[in-house]
């Protein structure tokens, strides 16, 4: 039976002109040296492509990086969500929070801009920032929310266009300063930037390999400059913080 099965088997191999080989998956290299040259030039530009936002981050924003205690001195610093935890700032936003803290007691701003994401009624990043900056002795006064900050860019464009920032000093981690600085200065923000350090755990990683995506995006939008997701009218939060606080008798440059 076995043998009878395998003879037609054969037969009808052989009338189908035999076994078909599978083709192959992978791709040959060209036969000429001409062409081995086009692909090298070719691997070699996707390369400079690919390199080109990160390369315009670090140049456009390296000599503008700064520690809390040498950056200069400000009338606003801009700290950027960076996510809750059950409602109270992630680690990473807290580090942010705190030098925000330090830049406000040394005297090295005067008001303190928190830009993050309200977009659901559950999630509340600037007024999380709030009672954080407020428990660590920065009066509420001195504290002006944007809730539509929701990505560096946006919180650029409107620090500049709702809230009428001219000059701030950026607080962020170290792998994001650089994007920040990047996009406000693109949006007519004369700005420094504090990076934070954080123990490089799992999430500091992530952080790192995502802005080798995001380059990309910020380059686009340094381009062609969208508007955010949510504009909205002028708001004076910033300018009525600096005048209460020149009548209280502060000075920050």
């Amino acid at each position: 039976m076995r043998q009878g099965t395998t003879g037609r088997f054969a037969a009808l191999l052989r009338r189908a002109g035999g076994p078909r080989r599978l083709p192959s998956t992978l791709p040959r290299l060209p036969g000429t040296r001409r062409g081995q040259r086009r692909l090298v030039q070719a691997l070699m530009l996707s390369c400079v492509v690919a390199l080109a936002p990160m390369t315009w981050l670090h140049t456009s924003a390296d000599a503008r990086v700064r520690t809390a205690a040498d950056a200069p001195a400000a009338q606003v610093a801009v700290v950027f969500g960076a996510g809750l935890w059950q409602g109270r700032p992630s680690p990473y936003l807290a580090h942010r929070l705190d030098a925000a803290a330090e830049l406000y007691r040394s005297g090295k701003v005067r008001v303190v801009l928190v830009t993050g994401d309200n977009s659901r009624v559950e999630y509340d990043e600037p007024d999380a920032m709030r009672r954080y900056l407020t428990a660590r002795g920065v009066p509420g006064a001195r504290i002006v929310s944007d809730y539509a900050g929701f990505d560096t860019w946006d919180s650029c464009v409107r620090a500049k266009r709702i809230f009428g920032v001219d000059r701030a000093v950026l607080v962020s981690q170290g792998f994001h300063i650089r994007r920040a600085i990047a996009l406000c200065r693109s949006a007519g923000i004369d700005v420094y930037g504090v990076g934070v350090d954080d123990v490089h755990d799992v999430t500091w990683y992530y952080g790192g390999t995502r802005e080798v995506f995001a380059a990309g995006k910020a380059l686009l939008d340094a381009v062609f400059e969208p508007d955010p997701h949510f504009l909205g009218p002028r708001e004076p939060g910033v300018t009525e913080a600096l005048a209460d606080d020149l009548t209280a008798g502060g000075g920050a440059g």
